[in-house]
């Protein structure tokens, strides 16, 4: 196989470096302080609930999905294999469940428990969708995570901060780009990753923010 064979099947590494960088455990963990000062103008209580947030949202399950990659369990942190998906995903449903529960007692601000349920709710729709959806004559389809991450991110705060927060659209574009360039998941995994995010996910926060009021 000839050197120019090699350089032209190997995955980019600027994809490589967007997925790595903005990976949905870092979105996840990067959110909730800066919600938590948009609905708190402090610094310690953006700080306090949005680690809470973020350390049973992101924290925690990605502990169990590094440790499970490091055993074999499933391919890699990123979980690139569908059926490998069971696990981390369970995780990550009990960890926001026990994250909820500390919310509700602590009191924390509502916009916090809101995006805490949005976050489930996002969850549990991709799960069905990577599970159960009736695909090709097969249950489940690996939507794009990375994707419904990113979205759902942005949504979120151009809701809280104002329009001006889509600018960073791009971001999400790129995210989904860099999936397709690395071969782990089709454009249609990453559109509809997208539209979950920003549908389900965003949908979510601004439906259970007025309710929780």
């Amino acid at each position: 196989m000839s050197e120019s064979a090699v350089v032209t099947t190997r995955p980019p590494r600027l994809a490589r470096l967007v997925t790595e960088v903005l990976a949905p455990w870092v979105w996840v963990l990067g959110l909730p302080p800066v919600l938590g000062w948009h609905a708190t103008h402090s610094v310690g209580s953006a700080l306090l609930w949005g680690l809470v947030v973020g350390v049973f949202g992101s924290v925690i399950p990605m502990v169990v999905i590094v440790r499970g990659a490091r055993k074999g369990r499933w391919d890699g942190h990123h979980v690139t294999n569908r059926e490998g998906r069971v696990v981390p995903l369970a995780a990550c449903g009990v960890s926001l469940t026990a994250g909820v529960a500390v919310l509700v007692l602590g009191d924390a601000p509502h916009q916090m428990l809101a995006l805490a349920l949005a976050m489930f709710a996002e969850l549990v729709v991709c799960v069905l969708i990577t599970f159960a959806l009736p695909v090709g004559g097969s249950r489940g389809w690996k939507i794009s995570l990375h994707a419904a991450a990113s979205a759902a991110t942005v949504t979120v705060l151009a809701v809280a901060y104002g329009p001006w927060v889509s600018l960073a659209g791009p971001a999400v574009v790129l995210v989904c780009w860099s999936r397709v360039a690395l071969g782990d998941h089709t454009r249609a995994q990453v559109v509809w990753g997208a539209v979950a995010g920003a549908v389900v996910g965003g949908g979510a926060y601004v439906l259970l923010e007025r309710v929780l009021a």
